[in-house]
């Protein structure tokens, strides 16, 4: 691991000389650990991004997008943009909050499936929960979408409608198709790449009924679902 000399913009966090120590994925964070026992915590949302450049590269953002640039003693520059959600954290407190991890290889899907009820109210539906990072980490407005439609779940079933063994098959299929599409390339949940994810107005590949857009939550986030045969249970 390439040791990383610097943090600075919007204020100098980490000393010069200061090593990595890893960089790990974990749901949607994107942490970087240091040898002072201290880690970064970055949260992109859906504006944010990491860029990789060589010292003296131009950027392809503005510096005052920069929130954090990480130069190494070997020429390169990590610059974190725009992120929504950053802060420098003990490492043994690294987002102690998230659920588990359904990116990962084996994620406690008994623990994500408990969350539901200790992370609910008796207000809260099933497009909102599977955003709570609280619950299970790792899901975005794309597999919230993938996984509704694959269990036939209208988006605004409320979590308090639901049984533990359906948690459990919401959870399980939305860790299996997260497992499915890492390492990049086109996202596919079906044969013909997404079954709901930004097909609004075309027709369901599973009861030919219409794809609709519909948004939930205090940000407004888009899930895409048909109403002709995602239903709440009954």
């Amino acid at each position: 691991m390439t040791a990383f000399e610097a943090a600075r913009l919007p204020r100098p966090w980490v000393s010069p000389g200061t090593l990595v120590t890893g960089v790990e994925a974990r749901g949607k964070y994107l942490l970087v650990h240091f040898d002072d026992g201290r880690t970064l915590e970055s949260h992109m949302l859906m504006s944010g991004s990491w860029h990789l450049y060589r010292v003296g590269e131009r950027w392809q953002r503005s510096r005052a997008s920069a929130r954090v640039v990480l130069t190494t003693d070997h020429g390169w520059q990590a610059v974190c943009f725009n992120a929504q959600k950053i802060r420098l954290v003990r490492t043994d407190r690294v987002v102690s909050h998230l659920g588990p991890d359904l990116t990962g290889p084996s994620p406690d899907l008994d623990l994500a499936v408990a969350r539901f009820a200790t992370h609910s109210t008796d207000q809260t539906i099933l497009a909102e929960a599977l955003l709570d990072q609280r619950i299970c980490c790792g899901v975005g407005n794309v597999y919230k979408s993938e996984t509704l439609w694959a269990c036939g779940l209208h988006p605004e079933t409320l979590v308090a409608d639901t049984s533990v063994p359906l948690r459990r098959t919401i959870v399980e299929t939305a860790h299996r198709q997260l497992r499915a599409n890492l390492g990049g390339g086109a996202r596919t949940t079906v044969s013909s790449g997404l079954a709901a994810y930004d097909r609004a107005g075309a027709p369901c590949l599973r009861c030919d009924g219409t794809i609709v857009r519909s948004v939930h939550g205090a940000d407004a986030r888009s899930t895409y679902w048909c109403p002709g045969c995602q239903v709440a249970p009954t």
